[in-house]
């Protein structure tokens, strides 16, 4: 009797052990699988087919197999990725999971039951529910493909609306339901605000707020977000939320971008998976906007977390990657003075300083004779020029960046552009390509008359707009 206890405590025992830290899926299939070994994968923060494998087990006798692990694991969700990856069951697995999943292997996630595991039979039921879904609102779709007139368009997309709101719903039942599991948390992750209904005014009490719907949108984006939790990552929503709000909610200056990047990233200082995404998230959508000025967003974020050693997952090699590319833009972001430069005249080679231009506009445009697109892009700038920026005060600082001078002043008399000031680093020692970020040509830059930076990254489509949109914000001034 004694030793039977003893058992029994040893086994429990183990079992709290097991608890604590790691993982135990057995998994039976109806029928024979092919596969010698499957594997367990999951989400991060983007949906398929961005996935990531963690873990694998041995198939025995076709039918079984066992994945486990005796290390913490990171919650999220989960699945079973057979080799070929066309056949996959999702599901929920946090840290000290000990469950068994039953699967018909021909009729996934339809015929697939989980043996203790409350969360992941309800996991189960939402899947089979959305393929309802999916399949109702497809529907709809070949409906709208049929609809005779505005009225039958409008029927349609009334359905689908109201199938919407049922799914959200759904959702929305599920997190007040169980609220403390993992599940919930992703519901509430995933639910958009609902903007009630009817006028709101300013101020005044008469005006109608056109915006304050979008501002009521954007200030509750985040609300049912938990930052503190790192499984959120290991679930396919948290990438498509930072797209939404960062690059479509929050107004697309640097000063807002700076503003809406600290506080979220306060947010998640306690949450290091989160914290971590979030910053490689935004350094890269900074560092790789089409919006002109973001690179200033690029260098705030930089300077205050990759340089305070806030990056622990970057070895120094990379990080200093990062710290090189922010000093090299730092100087010329919009808004700075513009680095001067002494350049010397292809004609004359004497001394020719950005400084010294007198314009009340100047075009700093680095390009060569050897670059294929500068070909298309320096005629085309002159007769943008010729047309319109001459008429407004605009003149030209061209540097050449490669060639024999000979050649250069050959190519520039075939571009007709000998109106430009037309200058080359003949002494190797403006340090230019740093100063300006000059690693791929054309390079073109808006001075004004102070020689501050009021445009970079240009084109000779753009140009003319960018002029418009100074001289009349000056003109509001």
């Amino acid at each position: 009797m004694k030793k039977l206890l003893l058992g029994a405590f040893c086994t429990a025992l183990s079992l709290a052990s097991f608890g604590k830290n790691g993982y135990r899926i057995e998994v039976k299939f109806k029928q024979d699988v092919s596969d010698t070994f499957v594997y367990l994968a999951h989400y991060y923060a983007k949906p398929l087919p961005t996935i990531y494998k963690t873990d694998s087990g041995l198939v025995v006798n076709k039918r079984s197999l066992i994945i486990e692990s005796k290390d913490s694991v990171l919650g999220g969700v989960y699945m079973i990725l057979f080799n070929n990856k066309s056949k996959f069951t999702e599901f929920i697995l946090n840290n000290g999971d000990n469950y068994t999943i039953n699967i018909d292997t021909t009729d996934m996630p339809k015929n697939i039951s989980f043996k203790t595991s409350e969360e992941n039979t309800r996991y189960v039921d939402y899947e089979r529910y959305l393929m309802q879904y999916g399949a109702k609102q497809q529907a709809f779709v070949e409906e709208l493909k049929h609809a005779k007139n505005a009225a039958d368009t409008q029927a349609v997309r009334d359905k689908s609306g109201k199938l919407a709101k049922e799914l959200t719903a759904y959702r929305t039942d599920y997190a007040k339901k169980y609220p403390n599991t993992y599940l919930s948390k992703v519901f509430n992750a995933m639910i958009l605000p609902v903007v009630p209904e009817g006028k709101h005014y300013l101020e005044d009490g008469k005006t109608v707020d056109s915006t304050w719907a979008y501002k009521y949108y954007k200030a509750h984006y985040w609300d049912k977000f938990d930052f503190t939790d790192n499984r959120i990552m290991n679930s396919p929503i948290y990438d498509a939320k930072l797209d939404e709000y960062f690059n479509r909610l929050v107004y697309p200056t640097p000063d807002s971008i700076n503003y809406e990047a600290d506080k979220i990233l306060a947010k998640t200082r306690n949450a290091k998976e989160i914290f971590k995404y979030t910053l490689q998230w935004l350094a890269g959508n900074t560092d790789n906007s089409k919006v002109m000025g973001m690179d200033e967003a690029f260098v705030h974020l930089v300077e205050n977390y990759y340089m305070k050693g806030d990056v622990y997952w970057l070895d120094s090699a990379t990080l200093a990657k990062y710290e090189d590319r922010a000093r090299k833009i730092a100087p010329n972001v919009l808004g700075n003075l513009a680095p001067e430069l002494n350049c010397q005249d292809i004609w004359t080679l004497q001394d020719k300083k950005l400084g010294e231009m007198e314009a009340k506009y100047t075009l700093v445009v680095f390009w060569s004779k050897e670059c294929g697109h500068c070909m298309k892009e320096i005629p085309q700038l002159d007769s943008v020029y010729n047309l319109i920026l001459k008429k407004r005060g605009v003149k030209v600082y061209a540097v050449s960046t490669e060639g024999e001078l000979s050649d250069i002043q050959k190519k520039v008399k075939e571009l007709k552009i000998e109106e430009w000031t037309n200058v080359v680093d003949a002494h190797g020692n403006t340090g230019y390509k740093d100063k300006y970020d000059v690693y791929v040509t054309p390079r073109i830059y808006l001075l004004d008359e102070h020689k501050k930076i009021i445009g970079k990254g240009l084109d000779h489509g753009n140009i003319v707009d960018v002029l418009d949109f100074v001289e009349k914000k000056k003109n509001k001034n």
